[in-house]
């Protein structure tokens, strides 16, 4: 099997450049950042789905068996998401696309992945974080389409923008905080996979920091239009009962 991983992570990244390639020839009137905004779209997706499936049902249960053995559909999805961020982690460095946080993240992940496969263990916890990575992801990308086709300033933008806070909150930063101290507390885990986790959840905790102003802005945002809005009816109403001298 350790022979045959490196096939599989190469076929992996090989199938998302051709993924993006397709996208750029078939949405050639769009920018390269809309290609591969929906090659992360698509890999959310999957990878939201596929984790979802290894934790909830296949197994084992990450949260009681840190540091157990790789099982076939663990590497499976370890490999499938490897290839996704070598893609889009070489991608973002070509185009000078996003920040340090962001680069200093996707390296992380790859070092977490490979490091899991290398080992043959640990893919339990490994894949549960590809899980509350990824699920906050579709809504992520669902808000930077919904700006590029001028419609974020809606009703719709609203809810993607809650929903994202919500789970985000939710499953990053609580179910995160969770999973974190049952990895801690295990005899099973490497020291050096306990250290990645953490700085995975301290990843998490400054992309929350970001969030948390911009809820914030947005928020105080709305209320000053509803005052705006609540000002200019009750100076209407007023006016229209005024008397003409």
């Amino acid at each position: 099997m350790m022979a045959s991983m490196p096939l599989r992570v190469t076929c992996s990244l090989i199938s998302w450049l051709s993924l993006y390639t397709w996208f750029c020839h078939r949405y050639k009137h769009r920018s390269y950042e809309w290609s591969c905004r929906l090659v992360t779209l698509t890999h959310g997706v999957l990878a939201t789905c596929l984790s979802a499936y290894i934790g909830f049902i296949d197994g084992p249960w990450p949260l009681t068996h840190p540091g157990s053995p790789n099982t076939t559909l663990q590497v499976h999805g370890l490999c499938l998401s490897l290839g996704y961020f070598l893609f889009d982690l070489a991608w973002c460095v070509y185009f000078q696309a996003e920040g340090a946080l962001m680069l200093a993240h996707h390296m992380v992940s790859i070092l977490g992945i490979t490091v899991s496969l290398a080992l043959g263990e640990s893919a339990a916890e490994v894949n549960a974080v590809i899980f509350g990575s990824e699920i906050t992801n579709p809504l992520l990308q669902a808000r930077w389409f919904l700006r590029e086709m001028g419609l974020y300033h809606s009703f719709t933008g609203d809810v993607v923008d809650f929903f994202f806070v919500g789970l985000f909150t939710g499953v990053r930063i609580g179910v995160g905080a969770w999973l974190m101290y049952c990895e801690l507390v295990s005899p099973k885990p490497r020291w050096f996979i306990k250290v990645g986790g953490v700085i995975m959840y301290a990843v998490s905790w400054v992309f929350m920091v970001s969030i948390c102003r911009f809820a914030r802005r947005k928020s105080m945002k709305k209320y000053h239009a509803w005052r705006s809005r609540k000002n200019e009816e009750l100076y209407s109403e007023t006016n229209g009962h005024l008397k003409s001298h």
